[in-house]
């Protein structure tokens, strides 16, 4: 994940979305009916750990179903630490990527067992690609897909580039879309009248789900450290991962 925001501020504390009337409003929804047996679950990542990140207690509730994964990364991640000596970008995308693996093995999920595809995009820039990644998608994409992707205005450049293709590839395919917002949990007040509540549910995550997800989170390194070579605080830190682990996943249908 590249930071686009300013995160040198704290953001929307924990405290405040859990007394959100919005967000208390929304009502839960089950895996057979996000997923339904048979469906294909497509997740396009922006960077390699938005999957864990969006839905890491999605992928963990589907473990059993691996076979019916299909993990999209659609960058490296190699933009996540600008002018660092510590991190230069090859050793960044060698390392996002092994972090990757990890996560995923935390999740219940092998690797090597589902499709996953690589497409290097370059991180920060996929919306230069967008048509390639549409016309991608929609060769690809049955009827019967679920298609989950960043959301479309979640604060992010590449974020939101990939929310517009999977909208656009869904809608050349007839794919199911999902989305999930990631960045808004920062930037969005708690009863936000720009986020499409009327679209929201609530994936419940049990206490094994959400271990398995916070397992997940800890094998992406170089994203929970200080960068000592340039003094960046982490990409994730400790206020924005409470955000992130809230037992339920927020999901805009």
């Amino acid at each position: 994940m590249s930071q686009d925001l300013p995160f040198g501020v704290q953001g929307t504390p924990l405290s405040e979305w859990q007394n959100s009337t919005a967000l208390n409003c929304v009502q839960p929804i089950s895996l057979e009916a996000l997923v339904p047996p048979g469906s294909r679950l497509i997740v396009l990542a922006p960077h390699p750990d938005d999957e864990v990140l969006a839905c890491g207690g999605l992928l963990a509730a589907m473990a059993e179903r691996q076979e019916d994964i299909h993990l999209i990364s659609v960058t490296d991640g190699e933009g996540s630490h600008p002018g660092s000596t510590h991190w230069p970008q090859p050793r960044l995308r060698a390392q996002r990527r092994l972090e990757s693996e990890g996560a995923l093995r935390s999740l219940g999920i092998d690797a090597s067992h589902i499709s996953w595809q690589r497409l290097g995009l370059g991180d920060g820039h996929v919306a230069e690609r967008a048509e390639s990644l549409i016309a991608l998608l929609s060769e690809d994409l049955r009827p019967s897909d679920v298609l989950l992707s960043t959301w479309r205005h979640d604060g992010h450049c590449d974020h939101e580039a990939v929310g517009h293709c999977a909208a656009q590839a869904a809608g050349n395919t007839g794919a199911t879309l999902l989305e999930m917002p990631v960045w808004a949990w920062h930037w969005a007040e708690p009863n936000d009248p720009r986020l499409p509540w009327d679209r929201a549910r609530k994936l419940l995550l049990n206490e094994a789900q959400l271990t398995c997800k916070r397992l997940a989170i800890t094998a992406h390194v170089s994203q929970l450290q200080s960068d000592t070579s340039t003094g960046a605080a982490p990409v994730l830190d400790p206020s924005t991962l409470e955000r992130l682990l809230q037992p339920f996943e927020l999901v805009f249908l």
